[in-house]
């Protein structure tokens, strides 16, 4: 993706679909650097016209470079004998092949306009490193004659393609070539080219074969029907870049029409094996869905536990007991509702609220018997890391059964949980209620004879935040309020 640098963005003479062109330039020069050898530097016009900034650069991943320095943000300014500047103005390509030496290596210079509705909106200049040129082979003069091929058609707008969809960042040149002629028969395949289709199945040769009805025959399930896609996208007049898969083996496949003057020259096919990474995927995915799954087996063990102390606790004779395992259902309950929410999640965060609301219903449920308590959250959470969201879960429990037994007295009224996330990536949670407030003298320490309020006191320390119990400003009652960090590296 194109990114102009600020020091520069005021200073080009670029629209803003002047810069979207550029930008599928850039999603595609890798092309053009790997098959001629060279970095690539994109000049843009600025606002005087003897003036140009360097707004991008690539260097090959084919040969060695021959700029050391990154020379994004630099300038070229009334310098009538750069080829830039002859490029711009003549519109036409340029080149030296005086080996100038740029840091003592004898590089190669040459400068491609680039044009846009009759005007040149971009020079692309190439340097070659002489000192580090590859030894003439087959690939090497393969790979030139299309690099002269791509630069003709980036010259005459054909390439890249306007029309074509954006493709992603697919396979580079080095990792396998293949050559058409304009009836689709194999040129030229590199051996990496060639690798790639030995992985999918091919026994024979590649070069002189037709390369449409070898793939069909290496990948087309003959029980099947026909997929007549894949011949749409070996014989498309557009960028295509599509996956092929064989019984033991995916490649991804990219697609260029190529044409040299207004006359077809065939297609370049660029290929990479995907045999790994899809099965690297494959694990991913099994181990993925073996974490949700313990998730849910986690959730229905606790929902046991949960039924198991209700029963016990309706068996108490005595008030005390029962209370206890009632409390002791509600975080047994906490901790299911968190692990049945990350039984559905697909990432390392989970969507708060939804858990937030449900332990509200929770602790509404267990005050039924005592008087009707109405849970509100005034707030979102938004997305809370899944190794915080069980310590979250409790701290809110506990809190929420706190405000109910001491703050309504056991009796009915409203509690309200209000998240707000702070700067610095902090999170702070409020549970008010607005019931008969705290006795005088009361403080939050460590000698405190209530059990939720300690495990509210170590839970938080743990996420590295802070807990407090204040009188509450507005309506009266208590404001209980923990403020913890959301980023792993600030807690404990």
């Amino acid at each position: 993706m194109l990114r102009i640098p600020a020091s520069v963005a005021g200073r080009i003479a670029l629209t803003d679909d002047d810069i979207r062109f550029l930008d599928a330039v850039v999603a595609e020069w890798h092309l053009l650097a790997d098959l001629s050898f060279s970095d690539l530097i994109l000049w843009a016009p600025g606002l005087d016209d003897n003036d140009f900034f360097a707004i991008a650069q690539i260097r090959p991943a084919t040969g060695p470079t021959a700029l050391e320095d990154d020379v994004v943000g630099e300038i070229i300014s009334y310098d009538p004998e750069s080829l830039v500047t002859e490029a711009y103005l003549s519109q036409q390509i340029s080149q030296t092949s005086d080996n100038k030496l740029q840091a003592g290596i004898p590089v190669d210079i040459s400068a491609l306009p680039i044009r846009r509705d009759g005007k040149v909106v971009a020079v692309v200049e190439c340097h070659t490193n002489q000192m580090g040129v590859r030894a003439p082979g087959e690939l090497e003069d393969h790979y030139l004659l299309i690099a002269e091929i791509l630069s003709d058609m980036l010259w005459r707008g054909l390439w890249p393609d306007p029309g074509a969809a954006k493709l992603t960042v697919g396979p580079r040149v080095g990792e396998g070539l293949i050559w058409l002629d304009p009836k689709g028969m194999v040129v030229y395949a590199s051996p990496n080219g060639v690798s790639v289709y030995r992985k999918l199945g091919l026994a024979g040769d590649l070069i002189g074969e037709p390369l449409l009805p070898l793939t069909v025959g290496l990948v087309h399930d003959p029980t099947a029907p026909v997929d007549r896609s894949l011949e749409a996208h070996l014989r498309s007049d557009q960028s295509e870049e599509f996956e092929i898969t064989a019984a033991d083996a995916s490649a991804v496949l990219r697609v260029l029409p190529l044409s040299r003057r207004g006359r077809p020259e065939g297609r370049l096919v660029i290929c990479r094996d995907t045999t790994e990474l899809r099965a690297k995927e494959r694990q991913l995915v099994t181990k993925d869905a073996t974490i949700r799954e313990i998730h849910h087996r986690v959730k229905n063990n606790l929902q046991t536990v949960s039924a198991l102390l209700r029963l016990q606790a309706r068996r108490m004779t005595t008030p005390e007991a029962a209370t206890a395992l009632r409390e002791a259902m509600a975080r047994v309950q906490a901790i299911a509702i968190v692990h049945e929410i990350l039984s559905r999640s697909f990432s390392g965060e989970v969507d708060f609220d939804a858990i937030a609301d449900r332990l509200l219903r929770l602790a509404g449920d267990l005050a039924a018997p005592r008087g009707h308590v109405k849970g509100i959250r005034d707030g979102s959470f938004g997305a809370i890391p899944a190794e915080a969201a069980t310590a979250l879960s409790l701290v809110i429990t506990e809190l929420c059964q706190n405000a109910i037994e001491h703050g309504l007295d056991s009796g009915s009224g409203e509690i309200i949980l209000a998240p707000r996330h702070l700067d610095q990536g902090w999170l702070e949670v409020a549970v008010i209620d607005h019931g008969q407030g705290l006795p005088p003298g009361f403080t939050v320490d460590d000698d405190s004879p209530s059990l939720g309020l300690s495990i509210v006191s170590t839970l938080v320390a743990d996420l590295g935040g802070t807990f407090g119990l204040e009188p509450n400003a507005v309506g009266g009652g208590t404001r209980a309020v923990i403020t913890v960090p959301l980023d792993p590296a600030r807690r404990g």
